[in-house]
């Protein structure tokens, strides 16, 4: 560092921010920079590697993908709270400071950053920019750009970035191209999330309000796409930057290989699919395993011009179904959670929907070895929940597992079950109505986006059910934007639910379940819970250094959230089901993680 050199310094607290200038680097420990980080142990690539092991370098350039979604768009900044931006947008034209190897449980390479070192308890973090790095611009990242976006995203961006910007200390400037984060706070996956945060241009927002939504500013990125047209509310183009500084990256080797990538906006799935039956998409993601099998025997399929892909996932299946807002009646009663569990009818309402052939959710991290086991609590998980004993709800350290049906309509057992735990929450039943000791009926509305054509029908029979033991539910359909807006403010009784998990869950747990976030508008913790039990699971999974401690942490987790009857839940998604023109491939090689939101168009191309 030469003498009339002066880091740029930001140093701040949970409550406030001020600028600093600081020169002590010289009396901290250094490590030695790396050209990855993984979350346990060492990444799993060499410093040489030559290209992602499910990428192929030798894909072709060329062509065009056209995919679909539903719904609508009203702005194109996807890093804040108001509006709604296409989601692919943060995929496609954004990058971090470091990428990730989809085929580790967590493991991050250079981008943006040509090395990263961490403090011998990733107490701090810093990054080395590539001098070759560029926005789509042309022009260089900085570190100022760096300290920026930090600062900008955790202050004023999406809730999804607020939390993290919390457990920063300090972020300075300690070389032309170096940046440190320093937290105040244990947490070992924090160095490898400040890698992911996306790096936007400061000068321009220099006379810009960051949190304005709308279609008249586009956040200028470095990712390999840029936006070349849309049309409001109907289709956005993307194209690929030839100029892309990144291009020959060993990180960047087999992606980013397709010309254009065009997304069209259809108001339901059903006409989306219609679409893509018309030859409109090349290529389209089927949930619905009868209908993958009984609805794609058009002419296309036929022909061969379509090909139906399967992709096995080794994720945890997530967490897919209908939530409920336990922050207000009725669903702040547990036992009237559990009773909707009960009068769910999943084994009937599976096979009229997708002939059975789809298996359910057994808990929020099953099928992977960080799922609950059957039974009572066991060793150390019993350790770590032994201490909320009191707070827990019945069956986290008992064993808890989900009630099953007959498979008939009737689904009287557990039908039964249902008006005894309402019976117990308070209600009664008087001339075929259930209603509490005020006298007044137990009813609820399901919110569901236009579109969800699925959803409304799994919704109908379990509104059918309910019927049969007093209870009113009403289906309310609303337009995608009325529906983020209600979901992002809690103004829902019940609503459709999705949460897809990592091998290695972290931080993004507290946006899911954690107690900071349960009144927070926008955040994920759309159930409302609050528990100091999973408050504390959540804080081990962070801190500890030991896998054995890590996974003992998850099942525990797993375990009081399922206990908890937040959710109910629905089938999962093992195998990606995707049909596509057949000009479009992928490798052979797939990575652990299978057909994530990333894997298409990521390492797909056009071959004629």
């Amino acid at each position: 560092m030469g003498s009339d050199y002066f880091p740029l310094t930001i140093r701040k607290t949970v409550f406030g921010a001020t600028i600093l200038g600081c020169l002590f680097l010289a009396l901290m420990a250094r490590a030695d920079p790396r050209h990855g980080i993984s979350m346990y142990g060492d990444p799993g690539l060499p410093p040489d590697f030559v290209s992602l092991p499910y990428a192929d370098p030798e894909a072709p350039r060329g062509g065009r993908i056209v995919t679909g979604n539903t719904g609508g768009f009203d702005s194109l900044n996807p890093f804040i709270l108001k509006g709604t931006a296409p989601w692919q947008l943060r995929f496609l034209g954004y990058e971090g400071l470091m990428g990730r190897n989809w085929d580790e449980p967590f493991a991050l390479y250079g981008l943006l950053a040509e090395s990263v070192e961490t403090g011998p308890n990733r107490n701090w973090v810093e990054f080395t920019l590539r001098e070759e790095a560029r926005f789509s611009d042309g022009s260089p990242v900085t570190v100022e750009d760096v300290i920026w976006s930090f600062e900008t995203l955790g202050t004023q961006g999406h809730p999804i970035y607020l939390s993290f910007w919390t457990k920063v200390e300090s972020i300075e400037q300690t070389g032309p191209r170096s940046v440190r984060l320093t937290f105040n706070t244990e947490d070992r996956e924090l160095p490898l999330i400040a890698g992911l945060r996306p790096i936007l241009k400061k000068a321009q927002w220099e006379d810009r309000d960051f949190t304005d939504s709308g279609l008249d500013t586009v956040p200028i990125g470095t990712g390999p796409y840029v936006i070349d047209s849309f049309e409001p509310g109907r289709n956005v183009v993307m194209r690929r930057d030839r100029d892309y500084w990144g291009r020959d990256l060993p990180l960047m080797q087999g992606r980013a290989n397709l010309d254009e990538i065009r997304i069209e906006f259809y108001g339901d799935a059903a006409v989306m699919f219609e679409a893509f039956k018309a030859g409109e998409l090349t290529v389209y993601r089927e949930t619905n395993a009868e209908k993958w099998q009984s609805a794609y025997d058009f002419r296309a399929v036929r022909s061969g011009d379509v090909v139906k892909s399967e992709i096995p996932s080794g994720k945890p299946s997530g967490m897919t179904g209908f939530v409920m807002n336990a922050r207000r009646a009725p669903f702040d009663d547990w036992r009237v959670r559990a009773a909707m569990i009960h009068a769910f009818n999943f084994e009937y309402t599976n096979d009229a929907i997708t002939g059975g052939r789809q298996d359910r959710i057994t808990s929020y991290f099953s099928g992977t070895d960080l799922g609950m086991r059957p039974g009572p609590a066991e060793g150390r998980v019993r350790d770590l929940l032994t201490p909320f004993a009191d707070s827990l709800l019945p069956g986290a350290l008992e064993g808890y597992a989900l009630p099953v049906s007959d498979g008939t309509a009737r689904n009287r057992k557990n039908l039964r079950a249902a008006m005894r735990l309402l019976q117990e929450a308070g209600y009664q039943a008087e001339q075929g109505v259930m209603r509490d000791a005020s006298g007044r009926p137990l009813e609820f509305s399901i919110l569901l986006p236009q579109g969800s054509t699925e959803k409304q029908a799994f919704a109908n029979i379990f509104i059918r059910a309910l019927e049969r033991i007093g209870v009113r539910a009403m289906l309310d359909v609303v337009d995608n934007a009325q529906y983020f807006s209600r979901v992002q403010t809690f103004d829902f009784d019940m609503t459709d639910f999705r949460r897809e998990f990592s091998l290695s869950p972290g931080n993004e747990q507290r946006a899911y379940w954690g107690s900071d976030a349960a009144d927070q508008p926008g955040s994920r913790n759309l159930m409302g819970v609050k528990s100091p039990a999973i408050d504390a699971m959540i804080e081990r999974m962070l801190e500890t250094a030991d896998e054995a401690e890590f996974t003992a942490a998850v099942r525990a987790l797993d375990r009081v959230l399922m206990a908890g009857r937040y959710v109910i839940p629905t089938y999962e998604f093992g195998i990606g089901r995707i049909a596509h023109a057949r000009q479009l491939r992928y490798p052979a090689r797939l990575p652990v993680y299978g057909d994530g939101y990333w894997f298409m168009p990521d390492v797909w191309w056009w071959q004629e």
